[in-house]
């Protein structure tokens, strides 16, 4: 059964088609949605069957936490603790934008999403849609990639429904990310410090200068 697509206005999301998606994530569904980055899967992390389902789709190692959309900084307190100057530096400068902090997990989320790490990975998104749902939903959405394991990220819904429109019930098509280049992931949970994870839109001389300041 192919995926029910629904179109939202990527800058000026309507506020009905945000509660229908809201609502299909409540109900456990998974579903694609456009970010600044790449198309990701999103699903209510308190939900730990829906879960389970983004990490038998994807095949993803079981001790890899899930990144998680929040809507802004203000959200990253609620679900994290021992946040501490670097965390405000780069949250300042690159937020909303493609810039994925791993920060300690605070009490509210399940160990299964933190990957019994007891770390997450937060996002505030450039795109309106994502951050709409967000903030409509009241918590957080799973943020991964929506791509099967070794495949190519989707940039569009239309990429994503010839990948994955088999097993997707509903793709939120909010039109091309206008990228290809993926979020730079940042570790602050380290006592050494700071560590690059993955260098990708921000550079790593700009996390450094940043964290200089």
């Amino acid at each position: 059964m192919p995926p029910e697509i629904v179109r939202i206005h990527p800058v000026s999301p309507q506020p009905d088609l945000v509660d229908y998606v809201v609502k299909a994530i409540e109900q456990g569904k998974m579903v694609g949605l456009p970010t600044d980055t790449f198309y990701g899967l999103a699903v209510d992390p308190v939900n730990l069957n829906a879960v389970d389902s983004i990490y038998e789709l994807k095949r993803r190692a079981r001790n890899k936490p899930l990144s998680l959309m929040i809507d802004d900084v203000a959200q990253a307190y609620e679900l994290s603790r021992e946040l501490d100057s670097r965390f405000d530096r780069l949250a300042e400068k690159f937020w909303p934008g493609p810039l994925t902090l791993i920060v300690k997990a605070g009490t509210r989320l399940p160990l299964r999403v933190t990957a019994n790490t007891g770390n997450v990975a937060l996002r505030v998104p450039a795109a309106e849609i994502p951050r709409a749902i967000v903030r409509r939903f009241g918590r957080p959405v799973t943020a991964t990639s929506a791509n099967l394991q070794h495949a190519a990220e989707c940039t569009d819904a239309i990429s994503l429904e010839a990948q994955l429109g088999h097993v997707l019930p509903m793709i939120v098509d909010g039109g091309p990310c206008g990228t290809d280049v993926p979020t730079t992931i940042v570790d602050l949970t380290r006592d050494d410090g700071w560590h690059v994870i993955r260098e990708g839109a921000i550079p790593l001389h700009d996390i450094a200068l940043a964290l200089q300041g």
